[in-house]
């Protein structure tokens, strides 16, 4: 009798979960009101640490030239190396935080900048000093969006607001302290001891945030399986995902070398322009390999691939709005001439005034914040923070690292640190100006929101 021959149905076969699509059965006790307070005062004060740290450099940058013999120009860098990698890092590292742990991330970034500046205090060249201060930046990077993370765990609802206020302060006293205690630190036991006594309590606040408990956190997915399917995506992949750094870097070696040929032109130029060049190629590797990694490893990973996705509809949105144009375009301008102010006015008041660092300090108490509140209403709800994280991220590179190196510059040209200044609050007027010019476009792109918001609510 012939066999019946059945065809054979293909059928999917389960797929083994991740670890990290496994659902947390870990219990995490409720923490108390006590312990939620203590998180918020650590975090805190480790966010005032954060802007101690990052202000004190212009507090001695009369001191630093004179034992270093360097430029102005070159101080400007000292000033603008931690804003350009805080600019690029911080979305990585953010990422980062949110699929592996935020405790880690803030525990191994408050290390890495303390311990960086106060290796500032030992450094006898320029680039040194330099590369202290790039690191300074990299450990900040991912502090912010990690430690809010941790408060909007621990306070819910109108308390969270609260909470991120008294954590804001931190920012506001910082930026002072940094300025003021370093110029006191520095007239008394010199510049170097400044960095040193600036980043050794960092060490111990790192131990101390190391211990801290994380609310409602999925177990971190296994490293085994993130390489095995990094690899999967074979060699062609990688190459096209790291061409951007080899591009980047070639770029940045022939305009090394065609100013190389102008007598007029510095050295140190130069080398600023390649290291410019191969950071942007680094940072534009990362962008493209983060998605692709996050991707292939959980479906948290997707998520936060997605964020990466609506980061550049973001910037595709801001090029199709006027307001979002000139708001982004006067920002930039407003923090290029708050960040200058910042970063020369200790220097300008020793040397063309006399004053002491500690005096000028005391007196140089407050600031500015440029925030995209006017942006806010012309653009739809969904994409809102990621228009946000955009504009501080160009507000950032087109506006606070542009500035300290080009006032030294200036400095350097016109031999005058004074007449390098002017250009702050010229800018920044122009800044204001174009901020004025988007009140001409913003109720005809209010209205293209609204009208977007109902189209939606309706088809859905």
């Amino acid at each position: 009798m012939p066999i019946s021959r059945q065809k054979r149905i293909a059928t999917h076969a389960p797929r083994r979960q991740l670890a990290a699509e496994r659902p947390d059965t870990r219990k995490v006790a409720a923490p108390t009101r006590a312990y939620a307070v203590y998180v918020l005062a650590l975090l805190t004060l480790v966010n005032l640490l954060n802007y101690l740290d990052r202000n004190v450099v212009y507090a001695v940058f009369e001191p630093i030239k004179t034992d270093l013999k360097l430029s102005d120009a070159q101080l400007g860098w000292l000033g603008s190396a931690y804003i350009v990698v805080l600019s690029l890092a911080a979305l990585p590292l953010g990422v980062i935080g949110d699929l592996r742990s935020r405790r880690s991330v803030i525990t191994w970034g408050v290390t890495v900048w303390s311990a960086s500046t106060a290796a500032g205090g030992f450094v006898r060249k320029f680039w040194q000093l330099f590369t202290c201060r790039a690191l300074v930046g990299f450990g900040e990077a991912g502090y912010g969006p990690a430690s809010q993370a941790i408060i909007a765990q621990y306070y819910r609802g109108r308390r969270r607001a609260f909470a991120i206020g008294v954590y804001s302060v931190g920012m506001a006293l910082g930026g002072v302290l940094g300025i003021w205690l370093g110029g006191v630190i520095a007239e008394k036991y010199g510049w170097r001891w400044a960095f040193i006594w600036m980043g050794f309590p960092g060490l111990v606040l790192a131990l101390l945030a190391s211990r801290l408990r994380e609310l409602d956190r999925r177990p971190p997915p296994p490293v085994v399986d993130t390489l095995r399917q990094w690899w999967q995506h074979g060699k062609h992949g990688v190459t096209r995902y790291v061409m951007p750094l080899a591009i980047c870097t070639g770029v940045g070696a022939l305009l090394a070398g065609f100013l190389s040929l102008f007598e007029g032109i510095p050295s140190q130029f130069g080398t600023a322009v390649f290291g410019v060049a191969m950071s942007t190629g680094i940072a534009w590797t990362v962008w493209r390999l983060v998605p692709l990694a996050v991707r292939r490893t959980t479906e948290a990973g997707a998520v936060a691939a997605g964020a990466f996705d609506d980061f550049q509809d973001a910037a595709i949105l801001v090029l199709r709005t006027p307001t979002l144009i000139w708001v982004f375009l006067g920002g930039a301008m407003v923090t290029f001439a708050v960040n200058g102010l910042i970063a020369w006015a200790a220097a300008f008041m020793q040397r063309i005034h006399g004053l002491s660092v500690a005096r000028v300090g005391a007196e140089f108490g407050v600031w500015a914040l440029t925030g995209g509140v006017l942006g806010a209403h012309v653009v739809p709800p969904a994409v809102q923070a990621s228009v946000l994280g955009a504009f501080v991220l160009f507000s950032h590179l087109a506006g606070d690292a542009l500035a300290p190196p080009l006032i030294g510059y200036l400095s350097d040209r016109t031999g005058n640190l004074r007449t390098a200044m002017l250009l702050l609050p010229a800018v920044g007027l122009l800044g204001g100006l174009v901020i004025l010019i988007a009140l001409r476009t913003v109720a005809r792109d209010m209205r293209r929101v609204i009208a977007l918001d109902i189209h939606v609510s309706g088809s859905g």
